[in-house]
């Protein structure tokens, strides 16, 4: 598998709350994670199956260029072919569903909700243009 060169960065106020989301609940994995201080994150890398992944810590471990960064104020876009199982997990999670499950004009699967601090994810069937 091709290693990701482009890596989203998060901030959760609670990291390790919003690790056990995206893992258990979107499907990532877990491929490194960095305790800091108090039970906060100080940095973690989550693997998406099909490719890529995102980066995220907590705020109370954020110092240089990303200490402004807000969190619950982001969005990513997900590609996968299995949208209806996510969507399931989700669903069964409680999660927020900001846009439901639906086939767009352009051809995607998708559906977009949000995670417990509200940053929004979009999970769809959409590669991009080629």
């Amino acid at each position: 598998m091709t290693q990701p060169t482009v890596w989203p960065a998060l901030r959760f106020d609670d990291a390790p709350a919003a690790i056990r989301i995206i893992v258990d609940v979107f499907g990532f994995r877990e491929a490194l994670v960095v305790p800091g201080e108090g039970g906060h994150v100080q940095h973690a890398e989550l693997r998406w199956p099909e490719g890529g992944g995102v980066m995220l810590g907590s705020t109370k471990c954020t110092d240089g260029t990303h200490a402004d960064m807000k969190p619950g104020v982001n969005a990513v876009y997900v590609v996968t072919d299995d949208v209806d199982a996510v969507h399931d997990r989700v669903t069964k999670a409680g999660l927020d569903i900001d846009e439901p499950l639906h086939d767009t004009e352009f051809g995607s699967h998708t559906f977009t909700a949000r995670d417990p601090e509200g940053n929004q994810w979009t999970f769809g069937t959409y590669r991009g243009a080629p």
